[in-house]
């Protein structure tokens, strides 16, 4: 290019994993190329990748390189292997003009005042098109809902190699448009069958009462099934699901994204290893304020409904489907639709856990197991695990243990699904189907059991 009458070769660089290198990447490549002369390209390192959150990568380092270096669209092609290293490429290559996806739009605003800073918009439909016809082991994915929990769902999915959400299904075709727009995707369904004939697998964000409905529909149409918490309220439905979805020979998970996540199932094997002894005591405290939503609305809201999956996993997973007894004390004031507070007791043989959780009540938010040598504790927020601690009777000494855990965390289950999808299997060892069904049985009893205490109790 030529600035006045001086010839400068303005250097362009962009990152990325590459991986199953596709239309989308060329497509990508090329727009970059028009920024300059010169087009590095950094490739990242799997290393790098798993510390940035990224997961499911299905190519080597060196089959992503050659990816790269087969379009013909990069002068350069390095690897990118640690945090901060874009500022120093930038910075010792003399890059003039720094381009990325969409996707990280304001995530490198800081590369500002070192060059230009470029977000190109995704071009729709081109990758997918291109997996498609490839079909290796991409699973597209719909989501049905446009609430919450759906907008978290379709950015993480993008640190999941391996998959694509093409579309979005909503009974009001405006949320779905809107939906569709913000979050780049194919399609806008309002027919529920238009979104089933569209994908390999559906993740259903929609309130807790219409998950049965659409998991058997979709099972039905051959399709695979990851479905938010609590996946029903009733054991027996629970359990027909997963029979469902047994004979349909097609993957049907829940999404307690907690079960998924590597701390948390380090914490499990530390507590199944009999590091602190025999496990006889779990404690779980999970709050949250809430006050306007479905959450507080009958019949299917309330404290339990929406926050016992999480307090009462520990216990499956550590204790087993086989309990004695469930109890429910729970505060709803006198206005109040559905309980705010709860307290579930449930008695194993051989162990005990207590459950706490709140939509208008807040407390600490952290887990205790509790061994007859030691115990672990982990801190608010403990469903996000993170960091652990191992005690023992001497309080001078403790063990602490850090592991990541990125983004919201629903990358986590939306990586366990893939694998399981790809392997051809049913079932995930990390939240079994009897696991599930237990979970939803014990919700039902404690809803179905509650003690009530007075909204005297306040004054």
């Amino acid at each position: 290019m030529q600035r006045g009458r001086q010839l400068v070769t303005i250097k362009v660089i962009t990152y990325g994993t590459f991986d199953m290198f596709h239309e989308g990447h060329r497509r990508l490549l090329e727009r970059a190329r028009e920024f300059g002369d010169h087009l590095t390209v950094a490739v990242t390192s799997e290393v790098y990748d798993a510390t940035r959150g990224k997961l499911n990568v299905q190519e080597g380092l060196s089959q992503r390189l050659d990816g790269v270096r087969r379009s013909g669209l990069a002068d350069e092609i390095i690897v990118e292997e640690y945090e901060g290293q874009k500022l120093h490429d930038i910075q010792s290559r003399g890059i003039d003009v720094f381009v990325i996806g969409s996707d990280w739009s304001g995530k490198f605003d800081y590369l500002s005042p070192y060059c230009k800073v470029v977000y190109l918009e995704r071009t729709k439909g081109i990758s997918s098109t291109d997996l498609r016809a490839q079909r290796n082991g991409v699973v597209r994915i719909g989501v049905v809902g446009s609430g919450r929990i759906a907008a978290r769902f379709v950015p993480e999915s993008r640190f999941v190699s391996g998959v694509s959400v093409e579309a979005v299904y909503s009974p009001t075709p405006a949320h779905a448009q809107a939906f569709a727009a913000e979050h780049e995707l194919v399609a806008a369904c309002s027919d529920y069958a238009e979104l089933l004939d569209q994908v390999d697998a559906v993740y259903l964000a929609t309130p807790h009462g219409t998950h049965a409905d659409y998991a058997r529909t979709a099972i039905a149409a051959g399709k695979h099934v990851l479905c938010e918490k609590p996946m029903t309220l009733s054991a027996d439905q629970t359990a027909e699901l997963y029979e469902l979805a047994a004979a349909a020979q097609v993957v049907l998970l829940e999404g307690i994204k907690t079960a998924y996540a590597p701390g948390f199932r380090r914490l499990l094997a530390i507590a199944q290893s009999g590091t602190i002894g025999q496990v006889v005591s779990i404690e779980a405290t999970f709050t949250k304020l809430v006050p306007t939503g479905r959450e507080q609305q009958a019949p299917e809201g309330g404290a339990i409904s929406e926050l016992a999956s999480y307090v009462l996993l520990p216990a499956v997973k550590i204790f087993g489907t086989d309990h004695a007894q469930v109890r429910a004390t729970s505060f709803k004031a006198a206005d109040d639709e559905v309980e705010q507070f709860s307290s579930i007791e449930v008695c194993y043989p051989g162990g005990l856990c207590t459950g706490r959780v709140g939509i208008g009540v807040k407390a600490e938010g952290e887990l205790i197991i509790a061994g007859t040598e030691g115990y672990l504790y982990v801190p608010a927020p403990w469903w996000l695990t993170d960091y652990f601690e191992i005690r023992y009777e001497n309080p001078g000494i403790r063990e602490r243990r850090y592991v990541d855990f990125a983004g919201a965390g629903l990358r986590y289950e939306i990586a366990e699904f893939a694998s399981v999808i790809r392997a051809g299997a049913t079932t995930s060892y990390m939240l079994r189907p009897e696991e599930s069904v237990a979970l939803a049985g014990l919700i039902e009893r404690a809803r179905a059991e509650q003690c009530f205490l007075s909204d005297k109790v306040r004054d």
